[in-house]
């Protein structure tokens, strides 16, 4: 998601965005040391995706 649609999600939605995409960082990080994982990248790009949400989670607080 880009940051753009993220920023129009209210606050309870992005928490609920964040700890979906947790647990399917947990998910994807136990299929890669299984070796069932195919694409390796997955697991950079969910990274990337928790921390674009915790910055926008953040600027709403202080804003």
């Amino acid at each position: 998601m880009k940051a753009i649609e993220l920023r129009k999600k209210d606050r309870k939605e992005l928490e609920k965005t964040v700890q979906s995409m947790t647990k399917k960082l947990s998910d994807l990080r136990f299929k890669f040391s299984s070796g069932k994982l195919k694409n390796v990248k997955e697991i950079k790009n969910s990274k990337k995706e928790i921390a674009r949400i915790l910055t926008i989670l953040k600027e709403k607080k202080n804003a």
